[in-house]
């Protein structure tokens, strides 16, 4: 992840200096203290820390920026596809769009009550009844 934030200090202060956001502001915008959201944009390395992927999703959706709006995809091999399986996010998309098709996906794969039923019972029962049930579906 580190090489995708080579410059991530400065679209930071970018970003929150053009959304007329105070440090604070931004803070309090992703759950955090002041001093954190310091370190990200400070211009020294050796003082400069990175969000965790949490604070990351939190500043995006919540400053309506997309994720490669603040990270260096461009520089890096794969430049444009960021890959997830069954999603990918490339430069034009919007993170939340992708986020929206992400949980869409996974309410579709999301067993059904009866599944749920189905396989606390199976997991009950005793290891010769499981290989019948397993023959029958076989």
């Amino acid at each position: 992840m580190m090489r995708y934030m080579t410059s991530f200090h400065r679209r930071l202060k970018t970003l929150r200096e053009t959304k007329q956001l105070s440090v604070s502001d931004l803070a309090r915008l992703v759950e955090t203290d002041e001093r954190r959201v310091l370190s990200w944009e400070s211009d020294n390395p050796k003082n400069r820390h990175y969000p965790d992927i949490d604070e990351l999703m939190d500043l995006c959706l919540k400053t309506e920026t997309p994720l490669d709006a603040l990270l260096d995809f461009e520089d890096a091999p794969d430049a444009g596809q960021l890959e997830l399986p069954g999603l990918a996010f490339s430069h034009d998309s919007d993170l939340s769009k992708a986020l929206d098709a992400l949980a869409e996906e996974i309410e579709r794969l999301k067993p059904s009550e009866q599944e749920m039923e189905l396989l606390r019972r199976f997991r009950k029962t005793t290891a010769e009844n499981r290989r019948m049930i397993i023959q029958l579906l076989g």
